[in-house]
């Protein structure tokens, strides 16, 4: 027991009682019931889905050391997909109970096999809007992320009003309208400023697209 207090950061805090704990320390404490049976593979099931924001970052920060500390397989269960991005190994993405994609982080990231897991993986999400804007009529989704659009106050592809813009620091998120598109969110440098109603144009840098069929599986891109 001691041993997973240490590995814990909670041999402070052995004295107290449940109701003494934070929820971040309660958390910790119900980890470490499995520590002590040194099990060879853990199940986490959403354990951080009733913390607040600041504590979920806290507790996901101390998986990832455990898990290397003890040197174990873990098996999480999550629908927070940067929980998935940030302790995975190995992703295993499932949609009504079948297995979408299989891979490290940042393959599913670079290359999602179908439109769900293209929706799915990255925040801001990725852009999923119809091949004709994009001048395909043999695919039926292409795919962009918000990192990999252009946007010029003078001239591109799609002209567009900026609906929404968050200014978070290092980032500029703009949410969009395109003309005849619909929403396109962008993620820009931190000290590009747009504002509500201002128009822009947008446009797709041509190697980061992902194409879709009708089926929703990926398609491989024309040399």
């Amino acid at each position: 027991m001691a041993e997973a207090a240490r590995i814990l950061a909670l041999e402070d805090y052995l004295d107290r009682k449940p109701g003494q704990l934070s929820g971040g320390q309660r958390q910790r404490v119900a980890i470490g019931r499995s520590i002590v049976r040194q099990p060879k593979v853990f199940l986490f099931d959403e354990p951080l889905s009733n913390l607040d924001a600041a504590l979920r970052t806290q507790m996901r920060v101390e998986l990832a050391q455990l898990h290397q500390s003890l040197d174990a397989t873990m098996i999480y269960v999550t629908h927070d997909q940067v929980e998935a991005m940030t302790l995975a190994d190995q992703i295993v993405v499932m949609n009504k109970g079948r297995i979408e994609q299989v891979g490290a982080p940042m393959e599913l990231y670079d290359r999602p096999a179908t439109e769900f897991v293209a929706g799915f993986i990255g925040s801001p999400k990725m852009n999923l809007i119809p091949g004709t804007a994009i001048g395909r009529n043999d695919v039926k989704t292409a795919g962009v992320r918000p990192e990999h659009i252009l946007a010029d106050v003078e001239q591109g592809d799609w002209p567009a009003t900026a609906k929404v813009v968050e200014t978070l620091g290092a980032d500029t998120v703009v949410y969009a309208d395109a003309d005849g598109i619909g929403e396109i969110t962008v993620r820009l440098p931190g000290n590009m400023r747009l504002k509500a109603g201002e128009r822009l144009f947008l446009t797709p840098e041509p190697d980061s697209l992902h194409l879709f069929g009708e089926d929703g599986n990926r398609m491989d891109k024309p040399q």
